[in-house]
């Protein structure tokens, strides 16, 4: 998708951005050219926000903003003489983002990053106690080499007033030189002193590793608040399974060293939970025909053991079925799919994201009604073809016995 903005006025660029995905992942990519067609400013990076904010009855609620959709660059600029090259990204309903760059002899600075959003909107921030567009400014002055490209694949925390924001896996140059953007790294703090596993080159394709197996995790009661009320309740032991670059690790989570945070909505609610390697997981419900919950979507950004984050996510999901007033249990392991690269498998889950009446569970389904589903079909057919062999034999034997009268006769 090509975005080509008007000129601007006395710069002689022809803006050119190309958006080369806003995929479940959150990542983006954009390519500024000038009128000759040479690259200016490229830059690649994945995203999310937290915003808490005060409702009308004076309570908070936090709402995680991971939609990326509907993306345009309106306003990115390479930059002129008077002004310096700018990022800005507009998307979802009424959010922008924007990060400003300067030049700062003998290198240039990532000098601010903006984050706007309209509380107005009811449907992401739905009871609001104040209205309108709010801006948060975040000074960053990080200073990077003119002719280096930065890296920075580690999770990045901004958090200012009401919002945290969240961003990884970044590869920026602003100033590019020639229209060739370097192959040079200058790398962020946090990747410099994370362990990254080294390469090994080879000319035979090496096994795709195992995870180690492992016991099963504990099993951890977490709860939402909505004011001074229970609105959601999750019992779960969860086992992590990850395969990135062929290699597969396994991660249980300990519920002892686990925060959680969410919110409650009529029609969703959300289940957050994060460690001291794990960014967020997030468990997002909604109801369905006004009678129904179901699991719809799972986020999750987590740093790996060789140093890397490893970020994905699902909102096309359909696990955990339940009547809306009613809990959804299942003691047996269950096996979430979110992806083909990450699998939840869970074990003793109980769950209830809406109508939680006296912080308590309400009445379970057991997924073995899933089983039963099948089971009564089943059943069902092998009871009619016993009558029907019963009726055949009987037919027979009638038969037999009535033509053996004849031959008496």
């Amino acid at each position: 998708v090509y975005f080509r903005p008007s000129w601007l006025s006395g710069s002689g660029l022809l803006l050119l951005c190309l958006v080369l995905g806003a995929d479940q992942s959150h990542a983006l990519e954009c390519n500024l050219t000038d009128s000759s067609n040479a690259t200016c400013l490229y830059a690649k990076w994945q995203m999310n926000f937290t915003v808490t904010y005060e409702t009308t009855n004076k309570t908070y609620k936090t709402v995680n903003i991971s939609d990326l959709s509907n993306v345009t660059y309106e306003g990115s600029t390479c930059g002129d003489d008077q002004n310096g090259p700018r990022i800005a990204v507009q998307f979802g309903s009424g959010f922008s983002w924007i990060v400003n760059f300067t030049k700062h002899a003998p290198g240039y600075l990532i000098d601010t990053i903006s984050f706007s959003y309209n509380i107005h909107n009811h449907t992401t921030f739905p009871d609001a106690e104040h209205k309108g567009i709010i801006t948060i400014d975040n000074g960053v002055a990080l200073n990077v080499p003119l002719n280096d490209i930065f890296r920075c694949n580690s999770l990045l925390t901004i958090k200012k007033n009401n919002v945290t924001q969240h961003i990884w896996n970044v590869l920026v140059q602003a100033f590019v030189q020639n229209g060739t953007v370097s192959t040079k790294e200058y790398l962020c703090d946090e990747d410099k002193h994370s362990t990254v596993a080294p390469i090994i080159h080879t000319t035979v394709p090496s096994p795709t590793p195992t995870p180690t197996p492992k016991e099963n995790p504990y099993v951890g009661n977490y709860s939402v608040h909505d004011g001074n009320s229970t609105c959601l309740l999750a019992t779960m032991g969860l086992q992590l399974n990850i395969t990135q670059d062929k290699v597969s690790s396994v991660i249980n989570i300990n519920p002892n060293s686990t925060g959680v945070t969410g919110s409650c909505h009529p029609q969703t609610a959300q289940l957050r939970l994060n460690s001291s390697n794990i960014k967020y997981l997030d468990f997002v419900f909604a109801v369905k025909n006004e009678n129904r919950f179901y699991l719809k979507e799972v986020n999750v950004s987590l740093n790996l053991a060789n140093g890397s984050v490893f970020s994905i996510a699902n909102n096309n999901l359909s696990y955990w079925d339940a009547p809306l007033g009613s809990s959804y249990m299942c003691h047996k392991e269950q096996t979430v799919s979110v992806s083909r690269t990450f699998q939840i498998n869970t074990f003793e889950l109980r769950v209830q994201p809406f109508n939680v009446m006296e912080g308590k569970y309400s009445t379970a389904q057991d997924c073995s009604a899933d089983d039963d589903n099948f089971l009564v079909p089943i059943a069902v057919g092998a009871a009619l073809a016993g009558v029907l062999i019963l009726v055949l034999l009987a037919y027979f034997i009638g038969l037999k016995r009535h033509h053996a009268g004849y031959e008496q006769f």
